[in-house]
C-alpha cells in the first residue's frame, strides 16, 4: 500500500511538473512575439530549473539572448541545442549567424578524407538514436528468422535468411556507431568563453607568459584542468590555459 501511494505521488508530481513546464514555455513563446526577449529568457530558464531539458528550449534560449545582443550566450544554446539534435538545419543556420557576431575568426584544422567521411556517418544521429536503431534492426533480424524457420518454400527460406542476415549486420553497425559516438562525446569537453576577453596563458598561473587572446563566444576544447585553471584546444590546434570562470561547458546537463 504504502509502495503504490508513493508511485501515485511520484506520478502526480511528474504530471504537475510537466504542466507547469508548458505553462512557462506557452508563456515564454508569448514574450517572445511581444518583443519582451528578457522576459523570454527568464521563463525558459525556469524551465531548466525544473530540469526540462530539450532542444526546442534551448534553441529559443538562443534566439533569445541573440535578441539581447548577447552573443556568447546565444551560442552557448545553439551549441547546447545542437548536441541534442545534430542534424537540425534551422539551429545550425541561426548558430552561424550568431558565430558571425564573435571577434575571433579561428581556422578549422582541415580533415583527411577518411576522417571526413567517418564523422558524417557516425555523426547522423546521436549514440542515443544509434542504439535505438540497433535495437530496431535486431526486432527485424528476430521476425525474418522466425518466418525463416517456419517458412516452408525454398525461395521464401532464401529471401528471409538473406533478410534476416543484412538486418543484423545492420544491429552490429549501429551498436559499433552507438559505442564511437558515445566515446567521442565523453572525450569531447568543449566549452564557450563568456569572458569579453580572456588571456590565454602558457602555464596554469597568472604570471606566465600570454599566448594569445581570445573573446566572448569562441568554442573550444577543454583538455585538462588544474586548480583553477582550464588547459584548452581551438579549432586551428593552438592550445594554452584559461581562468575556469572565463568559460562555461556545454555538457553540463
Amino acid at each position: 500500500m504504502f509502495k503504490k501511494l508513493i508511485t501515485f505521488i511520484g506520478l502526480f508530481a511528474v504530471l504537475v511538473c510537466t504542466a507547469q513546464n508548458e505553462q512557462l514555455f506557452e508563456k515564454a513563446t508569448a514574450s517572445y512575439n511581444a518583443g519582451d526577449y528578457e522576459d523570454a529568457t527568464n521563463y525558459y530558464l525556469d524551465i531548466l530549473e525544473n530540469g526540462k531539458h530539450s532542444s526546442a528550449v534551448y534553441f529559443n534560449l538562443g534566439n533569445s539572448y541573440y535578441k539581447q545582443n548577447k552573443i556568447a550566450e546565444s551560442i552557448y544554446y545553439f551549441e547546447k541545442a545542437l548536441l541534442l539534435s545534430p542534424n537540425d538545419e534551422e539551429i545550425k543556420t541561426n548558430l552561424s549567424y550568431a558565430q558571425n557576431m564573435t571577434i575571433d575568426a579561428i581556422d578549422i584544422m582541415p580533415e583527411t578524407g577518411l576522417s571526413k567521411l567517418y564523422k558524417n556517418v557516425t555523426g547522423k544521429l546521436t549514440f542515443d538514436e544509434w542504439a535505438y536503431t540497433a535495437v530496431g534492426f535486431m526486432i527485424v533480424f528476430v521476425v525474418l528468422y522466425i518466418l525463416f524457420y517456419y517458412a516452408v518454400y525454398s525461395s521464401r527460406k532464401r529471401l528471409t535468411f538473406i533478410g534476416s542476415m543484412f538486418a543484423l549486420l545492420l544491429c552490429l553497425l549501429s551498436v559499433v556507431f552507438a559505442y564511437v559516438q558515445r566515446n567521442d562525446f565523453d572525450q569531447h569537453r568543449p566549452a564557450i568563453i563568456f569572458a569579453e576577453e580572456s588571456a590565454v596563458k602558457s602555464e596554469p598561473n597568472s604570471k606566465s607568459e600570454q599566448v594569445f587572446l581570445i573573446h566572448a563566444g569562441t568554442k573550444l576544447n577543454v583538455l585538462d584542468e588544474l586548480n583553477n585553471w582550464k588547459k584548452i584546444k581551438l579549432t586551428d590546434g593552438k592550445t594554452g590555459w584559461v581562468k575556469n570562470n572565463d568559460l562555461k561547458l556545454l555538457k553540463d546537463f
